[in-house]
């Protein structure tokens, strides 16, 4: 039953684990949160308080707002407005991810202008009951599961134990202010159909279903810990870490379960199953990609590294210059040594000369394909790019770091920052040289 002795409980519970005592509440104007706010001004807590107004219902949307001001107004809590206008950019389909993005983000900069702990949330029982079967849907796994923590990372739930009727028999007893959100009885996303179709009915089932739920959610959020606890010793033991690169020895990780497998690489945003199966058949010098990581295989052995800022850029070619007049508004001169700060050989502080006028528009930056061929300067003949970076002993990781900059006619002009081509160089009829500084 929810009284500020039960909440006062469970919040000294959580309290316990956060080093902070100053919050921010997220506050809707719904029962939810209004029922928190009277809790937590009861148990003495300090608190600032937050509100997003969206603009999505209206008048309705501005009384909500009103509700939290005139709140903070009585009982003299600062209070914070993000009011949602055309720059924020709303999205015509689903909303729910955006305004979620939005507040929290909202949130965050709050809590580091005012030096607060972290944001404390009005989720309940029945919104933990609603999560579990939308994730169930989707085929979560033990993680998905195991349901909303109560304080995790900057947000604290205290409310998590207590049902959505208890809320309300707390707001009615205690003359509570708070709107109602009719758009809730609407079924327009998933949330809202299980909440009004199918919870009722299991309710109905039994009187004591949310009791036994919560039951079977603290189990289940007890197994994820003994999970993570023994996949992180797992990990330990798997993977070496060097500087700013991992390796795991191939057969080693391949010998362990898939779930094993599936939750190492994951750490490294290897998220799909049927890639994760690519990587034990490949051959050496193949390369995977997640976003924030690059994976390649070297005989018996996976090397992870993070990517560069370079590397996460959306698109494998970047465009220096676009025609001649720009480059002549550069005074003939590009800079390059950024897009490899962070290859093994450094920047080099050479430059580069190329004759302008024989180039072909636009210059672009690039990383090496099949089949490449350059003219090394100082060297005789052609070579391709594959074998030069053979011959020059560069290691597997170094060679994803390396870009190639070509014109407009995919012709190799260099291998940054180390070997330039020398067929487009200046002679004695030059008149405009381009300088690249590397």
């Amino acid at each position: 039953m929810l009284n500020y002795n039960s909440f006062s409980e469970n919040f000294q519970k959580l309290l316990f684990q956060q080093e902070r005592s100053s919050f921010l509440l997220a506050l809707s104007g719904g029962v939810d949160s209004m029922v928190l706010a009277n809790l937590m001004l009861e148990n003495g807590c300090d608190f600032q308080v937050a509100h997003v107004n969206y603009k999505l219902r209206n008048e309705d949307s501005d009384l909500d707002q009103l509700v939290v001001q005139d709140f903070c107004k009585e009982h003299h809590i600062n209070f914070h407005l993000y009011t949602v206008s055309e720059k924020d950019d709303k999205p015509k389909g689903s909303i729910q991810l955006w305004a979620r993005e939005l507040r929290y983000s909202f949130f965050k900069n709050i809590l580091q202008a005012e030096n607060l702990g972290c944001v404390v949330t009005a989720h309940h029982l029945n919104d933990q009951l609603e999560s579990f079967f939308i994730n169930l849907s989707r085929g979560a796994g033990l993680n998905g599961l195991s349901g909303i923590p109560e304080n995790r990372d900057f947000v604290f739930r205290p409310l998590l134990p207590f049902t959505k009727k208890e809320i309300y028999d707390f707001a009615e007893n205690n003359n509570i202010q708070f709107r109602e959100d009719v758009s809730n009885a609407k079924n327009d996303y998933l949330r809202n159909k299980i909440r009004n179709t199918i919870l009722p009915e299991l309710i109905n089932v039994s009187a004591r279903f949310l009791e036994g739920f919560a039951k079977s959610i603290h189990y289940l959020a007890e197994s994820q810990g003994f999970v993570e606890e023994n996949m992180e010793r797992i990990f330990q033991e798997i993977v070496v870490q060097k500087d700013n690169a991992w390796f795991i020895k191939t057969s080693e990780l391949q010998s362990q379960s898939d779930f094993i497998k599936y939750n190492i690489l994951k750490k490294f945003g290897m998220d799909s199953l049927a890639e994760i199966e690519k990587i034990f058949s490949a051959k050496s010098g193949a390369v995977f990609h997640s976003f924030q990581f690059l994976l390649s295989i070297d005989r018996e052995t996976i090397y992870i590294r993070e990517k560069s800022n370079i590397e996460k850029l959306p698109t494998s070619e970047i465009i220096l210059v676009n025609d001649f007049q720009e480059l002549q508004s550069s005074n003939f001169s590009i800079s390059l040594s950024k897009y490899f700060l962070d290859y093994e050989g450094g920047v080099s502080g050479e430059t580069w000369l190329f004759d302008a006028d024989k180039l072909i528009f636009p210059l672009l930056l690039r990383k090496k394909k099949t089949g490449d061929v350059f003219y090394p300067k100082g060297m005789i003949g052609k070579k391709k790019v594959s074998k030069f970076f053979k011959d020059e002993k560069i290691p597997i990781l170094a060679k994803s770091k390396i870009w190639l900059l070509v014109d407009g006619s995919d012709t190799v002009l260099g291998v940054l920052p180390i070997r330039q081509d020398r067929r487009q160089t200046p002679d004695n009829e030059s008149v405009n040289a381009l300088k690249i500084i590397l």
